[in-house]
């Protein structure tokens, strides 16, 4: 083995190695448990984020746990094809040559589309394996391949034929930059500062009268077709039924009533714009309104007095302001803040317009997803998602499905142009089944692409075929993803598995938060805190950076704040495990554990310490992953492995593969490759790079760790007493130890130390590990009496009196002046803290954490004092 890991020698040749073996790869298994987990499919455009790494060592950690645990292990990899996403790239692409879109027409744009996907498509995926993924790639799926094509079309005709799905005139959002509607969760609602108009209606009988309606969007009134007021609203009790009179348009528009209307907003008299507010669309159905559209799919005025026509909404806004105010029509402007519906893709303000599309009708399917969970037949972790999941889910309207774009599923609808008739079909149409014309165009419009992804876990395994794969691996088991796209793909799945499979689609949605800078600031590039994955993988390896993602998951699925300190750690971490290893490794020498006899190990008391520890967290490791917890699995695992493996039972050990006793140091290395063993099966989900490596120098009979038994405990190993007869030892160990580092005096530096106690137990203790106490502790000599030896420093731990002498080491004078100086600087500090503890205002006006933190520093501020003062005294005697 080599003195240092290096990741960049090592990672890419284990990775073909596994490759190589067939390791990933999965068929149907009726006669093993089955553990399945289809890859939340990364964007065609995609290039590898620190949320793609994020989400991928999660899975990667659990799909290994449970490959090793010797489950039919199916990791189910996939690209998205990103419709507006992948379209705009190419878009974009082709404009650097000067050439749009239009003018190349569909089917040449879509060539060029599929050219870029076969020559950059593949980016994440190579990418993806960098992060250790062990994914079936056999199994890879495009959702826009062949098979996953014939899904979508089954998926739309079956929800046509069942009454499902309905083309029909809705208002829908708008982008006016991508060109598409968009469905409302691919709306991001930004707090904004605007206006608010307070604007004139006259009465067209009572020109002296007037009701007063307040808007952000005073653009929007050139649309209006009512006044709407609340029905109980008492203000308006006798004006419903009225006429009003239009501001500048001088249209006449009727005063109803209506119970949508909220009373408490401005003066309870609401404008209603039919074409351009859902609200107001619905109000209009109600009463019979006409549909002005006045804003076109450019966000362009339409339809409007000539000095308005053309202009775009904000520039109208700003015009017909000054027009209403010039008039007397407007009484004032308020400033506001409100929430504005922008494009999640491009940022751009959207519009809410009146348009034909195609929507899915939502109720049914959203009423059996709340159903399926409330039962517990899926499960959401962390739970409090599933309060945010009923209410998007009980308040959901209609799915507008339909996109103007090129790039996607093209809508399985076909139209005669001679006879008008609508043909919905799995098949290409070629002849009018009413008219028998040949002359059928196919709808222009594409699906959303969440449409697609929405069929996911079972469109990947053959469905609509009922294949092999489907009968077996459908239900999966997890589904890990971050809790942003609960509503844009993890509630459509479970409605779509629960219409077309009449089953749910996974067991379990684990959603995880996202990653953030150490300040914990989202990653932008304005903020220049952008951390690359890639690079992090080339300056720190892809352990290090998987362990700290697992390491700071937590079962909360809070937001996880990556630094540069906590990756460092991690890489510290891993070459903690290679040292120690190469330890073991080098030491085992021609060491053959497999021929040598087990039971004839005589255990001392560490090695009973240490398999009692081992095992209990070989158990807490598998009780862990089981529940989804990684986080605290990679925690624990990280103090065990640190701790008790590295800093105490290879230390102890030493000493018997040092000694002269043939038999004692072969025990030890026994003991050692067995402890060395199970840890790199336990660490292997985590940092499965430098762990197999290791492997590949330990004697096994395994063909690869990837594939080695998960380890089971020995609940004969268990033994607490046994754990705390030990920790006793290490106190006194430690205590010991601290003591020479109170007063400078190197660890290694060898002292004299005296033992009292009056406990039997520990006396009997003492005795029989004093050997080892004074090689670990470097000691010079180690003697048990019945008193304190004078100018010695005392430490107590348990019932047992422990004093180190240190007078032959120091000059106890200087000793005794450095610790008074050290105790007034403690006291003096002690009583500042005190001082602000004990103002109330201070405790009413600092941040919680601030004072948390005081209270904390305090204790450990006492604490040290005491130990000072202790050592004055025993100075002093």
């Amino acid at each position: 083995m080599d003195k240092a890991y290096n990741p960049k020698n090592t990672e890419e040749r284990i990775y073909k190695f596994w490759e190589d073996g067939g390791f990933f790869k999965s068929s149907p298994n009726p006669s093993r448990e089955k553990f399945v987990v289809m890859m939340p499919p990364p964007n065609v455009t995609g290039k590898l984020h620190t949320g793609h790494a994020l989400n991928f060592t999660l899975q990667d950690v659990f799909i290994r746990f449970n490959r090793m645990l010797g489950k039919e292990t199916l990791w189910l990899p996939g690209i998205d094809h990103a419709g507006i996403a992948t379209q705009s790239v190419v878009e974009r692409e082709l404009l650097k040559k000067g050439i749009k879109r239009e003018e190349l027409g569909r089917e040449k744009f879509l060539e060029e589309v599929w050219k870029w996907k076969e020559k950059y498509g593949n980016t994440i995926v190579n990418q993806l394996k960098k992060l250790g993924t062990s994914a079936d790639w056999d199994r890879l799926r495009f959702t826009l391949d062949k098979g996953y094509v014939k899904a979508v079309k089954e998926a739309f005709v079956r929800y046509y034929e069942e009454g499902y799905l309905y083309k029909g005139e809705r208002i829908i959002n708008w982008c006016p930059h991508c060109h598409t509607a968009l469905s409302d969760i691919e709306v991001e609602y930004i707090p904004t500062k605007s206006k608010l108009y307070y604007i004139k209606y006259p009465f067209k009988d009572e020109p002296d009268r007037f009701v007063t309606v307040a808007t952000t969007r005073p653009e929007t009134m050139l649309g209006d077709t009512a006044v709407a007021v609340h029905p109980d609203d008492e203000r308006y009790k006798n004006d419903v039924g009225k006429t009003l009179i239009l501001p500048i348009v001088g249209r006449e528009i009727p005063i109803v009533a209506d119970e949508a209307v909220d009373m408490e907003f401005g003066t309870g008299a609401v404008k209603v714009t039919p074409a351009h507010s859902a609200d107001d669309f619905e109000i209009a159905k109600r009463h019979n309104l006409p549909f002005i559209t006045v804003i076109n799919d450019r966000a362009k005025m339409v339809n409007v007095p000539k000095e308005y026509e053309g202009l775009t909404a904000a520039e109208c806004r700003e015009k017909l302001a000054e027009d209403l105010k010039q008039k007397g029509y407007l009484i004032k402007v308020e400033d506001y803040e409100n929430s504005v519906g922008h494009c999640s893709r491009c940022n751009t303000v959207v519009e809410p317009l009146l348009s034909d599309q195609w929507f899915v009708r939502m109720r049914e399917l959203a009423d059996r997803a709340i159903e399926a969970v409330k039962k517990g037949e899926v499960k959401i972790t962390p739970k409090k998602w599933e309060k945010v999941y009923y209410d998007w889910l009980e308040n959901i309207r209609d799915w507008c499905v339909s996109r103007q774009l090129w790039w996607g599923h093209r809508i399985p609808v076909y139209y005669c142009k001679d006879c008008g008739e609508m043909i919905v079909s799995r098949d290409e149409v070629k002849k009018c089944p009413k008219c028998g014309s040949t002359n059928i165009v196919q709808e222009e419009d594409v699906l959303d692409t969440w449409f697609s992804s929405a069929l996911w876990p079972f469109a990947t395994l053959g469905w609509p075929d009922e294949t092999e794969d489907l009968k077996y691996y459908y239900p999966t088991t997890l589904l890990i993803t971050g809790y942003d796209i609960l509503f844009f793909w993890v509630a459509r799945m479970i409605m779509s598995g629960l219409h077309f499979m009449n089953e749910k689609p996974f067991d379990t949605v684990m959603l995880h938060g996202l990653v953030r800078d150490e300040k914990g600031r989202k990653m932008s590039k304005s903020l220049k805190n952008i951390i690359d994955p890639v690079d992090v993988i080339n300056e720190y390896g892809t352990d290090a950076m998987r362990f700290t993602l697992a390491y700071l998951s937590t079962v909360g699925g809070q937001d996880i704040n990556l630094s540069k300190d906590k990756l460092t750690a991690s890489r510290n971490f891993v070459n903690k495990v290679w040292n120690a290893s190469r330890f073991v490794i080098m030491n085992l020498g021609d060491f053959n554990p497999f021929e040598f006899d087990s039971s004839s190990v005589e255990y001392e008391l560490e090695d009973k310490w240490f398999l009692s520890k081992l095992n209990g967290m070989i158990d807490r490791e598998r009780n862990l992953l089981a529940e989804y917890d990684l986080g605290q699995a990679a925690r624990e695992l990280y103090d065990f492995v640190w701790k008790e493996f590295c800093d105490w039972y290879i230390e102890l050990a030493k000493i018997r593969l040092y000694g002269e006793d043939k038999k004692k140091k072969e025990e030890a290395q026994y003991l050692l490759w067995f402890a060395l063993d199970k840890i790199l099966r336990m660490l292997h989900p985590f940092i499965p790079f430098v762990t197999e490596e290791i492997f590949s120098y330990l004697p096994h009979k395994e063909k690869a760790l990837i594939v080695a038994e998960f380890p089971s405990s020995n609940p004969d190993f268990i033994d607490k007493k046994t754990e705390k007869d030990a920790e006793y030892v290490f106190s006194v160990i430690r205590a010991i130890r601290s003591i020479k580092s109170d007063f400078n005096i190197p660890i290694v530096h060898k002292v004299g130390v005296y033992f009292s106690t009056k406990n039997p137990e520990e006396k009997a203790l003492l005795e029989k590990e004093l050997e080892k106490i004074e090689k670990i502790a470097f000691l010079s000599n180690a003697e048990i009496t019945g008193g304190k030896p004078a100018k010695s420093v005392k430490s107590v731990v348990s019932e047992t009196a422990i004093y180190v002498d240190v007078a032959s080491e120091i000059d106890i004078e200087k000793e005794k002046a450095r610790l008074k100086k050290k105790f007034d600087e403690l006291e003096k500090e002690i009583k500042k803290i005190n001082g602000r503890l004990s103002n109330e205002n201070y405790l009413k006006k600092a941040p919680k954490e601030v004072v948390a933190k005081d209270r904390e520093r305090l204790l450990l501020l006492e604490k040290e004092r005491d130990i000072v003062a202790g050592h004055l005294k025993d100075l002093s005697e």
